[in-house]
């Protein structure tokens, strides 16, 4: 009987939940970070417009890898919350805020500056704070037993105020070429100069990180430097270079949706880099998966739920987009 390796099937399913909230939930923030950026009025009504059927189910995915988290990985739950609660909670409240705003704006009158604004800087700030959770994670947290050992204000560096800024850079880029795709003219020709900046200040981002975080773990170090790894790993960034490359190649033409979907295949580079750097570990640098894992009856029991839901919400997400599909008219309305 072939031997299931039930934490690695999780990690997967966690690893699979976060990217999916990142792929899907990306654009749609930078939209907000761009917002106030746009020309008038009624550019930013097309452009929230162009992710009002489908922004709401973009969460779907964060609310099921943090589940996930705490069903099949109960030592890095309890110990990874403590350590970010700060951001965590002002990531959850700008993510509230602005929901409340995407409804009101539409409906507001004398307010409707007001909840353009609550928009545009809750996009900003959970983006900021998703950040600094992901730079604050890979910098590493201080464990003791079962327990965090650290401070309250130890997420609070450097490093994790630059991966703060540097997410809200790539957000933008999402943001920017969605709206490529979805809309046409002036606001069409606006986003492609939104996305050739974002562009610069992502790779100039993915650069820094790519330096700095081998230096802040050694293992990290030797896992990307040293031969043959060297050799097996260089595709990573080589095809990282390909895809901005065709970004910005693309950028300078008529093409619409490859922009969009060489941004998502950067992200999903960076991402398998992220993956490489921590791996096994789901509490770096020393609490492995198999460490934190739940008994493995909890986990099979588990798994036979999000067998279910996983495919369930992938077709719904396929149809709605799929429904929603095409060109955003600037003259249709959200109600």
């Amino acid at each position: 009987m072939i031997a299931i390796d039930l934490p690695m099937i999780w990690a997967g399913i966690i690893a699979f939940g976060v990217f999916m909230y990142v792929f899907m939930d990306g654009f749609d923030l930078g939209i907000g970070i761009l917002f106030r950026l746009a020309e008038d009025d009624e550019a930013r009504d097309t452009m929230m417009n162009t992710v009002a059927p489908v922004w709401d189910g973009n969460e779907t995915w964060l609310v099921l890898g943090g589940a996930g988290l705490l069903a099949a990985f109960p030592l890095a739950y309890s110990a990874i919350l403590p350590a970010l609660y700060v951001p965590i909670v002002v990531m959850l409240l700008a993510l509230i805020f602005r929901g409340v705003a995407f409804e009101f704006r539409f409906k507001a009158e004398a307010s409707r500056r007001f909840w353009g604004g609550a928009f545009h800087y809750g996009s900003l700030v959970a983006t900021f704070a998703q950040g600094v959770v992901l730079g604050s994670f890979v910098q590493g947290i201080e464990v003791q037993g079962r327990d965090y050992a650290g401070g309250t204000f130890d997420w609070l560096s450097p490093f994790s105020v630059m991966t703060g800024v540097g997410l809200v850079g790539g957000y933008a880029l999402l943001g920017s070429t969605w709206l490529i795709m979805k809309t046409a003219g002036n606001l069409q020709a606006w986003a492609r100069r939104m996305a050739w900046w974002s562009l610069v200040a992502v790779l100039v981002f993915i650069a820094v990180v790519s330096l700095w975080t081998p230096l802040l773990n050694g293992a990290i170090a030797d896992r990307w430097f040293a031969w043959p790894n060297i050799a097996f790993l260089s595709p990573i960034p080589l095809a990282t270079a390909g895809l901005a490359y065709v970004i910005w190649r693309t950028l300078r033409t008529e093409r619409e949706t490859v922009p969009f979907f060489a941004a998502l295949g950067l992200f999903g580079l960076s991402y398998a880099g992220l993956g490489v750097s921590l791996w096994p570990y789901v509490i770096p640098p020393s609490v492995s998966i198999w460490d934190a894992a739940s008994a493995p009856e909890s986990q099979r029991f588990l798994l036979y739920g999000v067998a279910v839901m996983i495919p369930l919400i992938l077709v719904y997400t396929a149809y709605s987009y799929y429904v929603f599909r095409g060109k955003t008219d600037p003259g249709a309305g959200y109600h």
